[in-house]
């Protein structure tokens, strides 16, 4: 297919960026205070074009905040807004691309690339990339960047319709539909653009491939021949992807970062639910989602406090990077008069809410409660035994690793 260049409207004043004029300006606003953009646009316009002044601010703004998911890469970087909003973070980036890396991916077709934050990942891991998205912006800040990191000469990036790109002589897939339109975040899959049912032919015809989804992704809607993945980024579920051609025998995988710690299961399997022991640990959200709670509960010798939440006791300490830990030092019914005094009566002015399965909003009992003093505590909202019920700890056991 040969790729016909795109109109200059298109682009608006972004071409002038990568000019040295335009590489002056980014590295004058490098630092830029955002409370000092009008005084900067207003200076600045006195030397060059408005549009450019405008283009480099904006770039400015943008670096700033892709800075969170890219780090000193982001200094460098391009990038739209859309792309600062629907990139992949750089740690689940190489994360995937580490793995197809060990899965023996050596030429790959990334499916609706945006300003390319994947493709970066997949290239330093060693691997062919033919980018792909059929926005002309999108592949002109996806082909600077690739350019600005060294890495054109591993990344081709084309300007189509990711539904008209030839899939022969590729080992390897990576799609991520567009999962945001003129409304905001998109979450039924079949309005994915394109839609999952696309992507997910598009992967039965790659020996090896990899479909990013939304984390919510109900488990009845992944494939039996998919094996999947929630992925989560210190403490915060990012993402789920489905393998296909994996080879794994476990169909459901949670993976922590930056510590890199997975954990695999059939996703079927539920934990036993007993007497509040001394210990309360909280399973890492991308476990949650992976329906991996019995695993933990397993690993740890430990029990739900009920059959329906996913908060694990046991009456020993244990060591774990799937969940984090807190020794209890009250397990009481529900009651805000009876923990108002209790807190009171030890100090405690910092509190924080953790719940799940009550209705009551931190905010709300934080509100009711009122603490004062120089103590802290964590307070959990949750059910024993079906019974509304409000568990006490003095903080964190044991941080988890990372």
């Amino acid at each position: 297919m040969t790729r016909v260049a795109a109109p200059s409207a298109a682009l608006g004043a972004f071409p002038d960026l990568l000019t040295e004029r335009g590489q002056r300006l980014l590295a004058q606003l490098r630092d830029l205070d955002p409370a000092d953009e009008l005084t900067a646009a207003t200076r600045l316009r006195r030397d060059h074009p408005a549009e450019l002044v405008s283009a480099a601010i904006g770039q400015a703004r943008l670096r700033q905040r892709a800075a969170a998911k890219f780090g000193r890469d982001a200094e460098r970087m391009y990038f739209t807004p859309h792309g600062v909003e629907q990139a992949t973070r750089a740690p689940v980036a190489a994360w995937r691309a580490a793995r197809f890396a060990e899965l023996g991916a050596r030429r790959l077709a990334d499916l609706c690339c945006g300003v390319g934050g994947d493709a970066i990942a997949l290239a330093r891991a060693g691997i062919e990339v033919v980018a792909v998205d059929r926005d002309p912006l999108t592949c002109a800040v996806a082909r600077a960047n690739v350019e600005a990191l060294g890495l054109a000469d591993r990344v081709e990036v084309r300007e189509a319709a990711v539904e008209d790109v030839p899939l022969d002589g590729f080992d390897a897939l990576f799609a991520d539909p567009a999962r945001r339109g003129g409304r905001g975040r998109v979450f039924a899959p079949e309005a994915y653009s394109p839609p999952l049912s696309w992507a997910l032919a598009a992967a039965g015809r790659a020996p090896l491939a990899a479909l990013k989804v939304a984390p919510g992704v109900p488990h009845e809607a992944v494939p039996a021949e998919a094996a999947a993945e929630w992925v989560s980024h210190r403490g915060e579920v990012k993402e789920a992807v489905l393998w296909f051609g994996t080879g794994e025998r476990e169909p459901r995988r949670a993976t922590l970062l930056p510590g890199c710690d997975t954990l695999a299961g059939s996703g079927a399997r539920r934990a036993p639910a007993g007497e509040p022991g001394r210990y309360l640990y909280e399973p890492d959200g991308a476990v949650i989602r992976a329906h991996l709670v019995a695993e933990v509960a397993e690993a740890i010798g430990g029990r739900l406090l009920d059959p329906e939440i996913a908060y694990v006791t046991a009456d020993a300490p244990a060591a774990t990077p799937f969940a984090t830990g807190y020794e209890l030092t009250d397990v009481l019914p529900f009651n805000v008069k009876r923990l108002r005094a209790l807190l009171r009566e030890r100090d405690v002015g910092t509190v924080t809410v953790k719940k799940r399965g009550s209705a009551l909003t931190p905010e709300e009992l934080i509100r009711r409660l009122k603490p004062r003093g120089p103590g802290a505590a964590t307070v959990f909202l949750t059910r024993v035994a079906d019974e509304p019920a409000m568990l006490l700890s003095p903080g964190v056991l044991s941080p988890r690793p990372g």
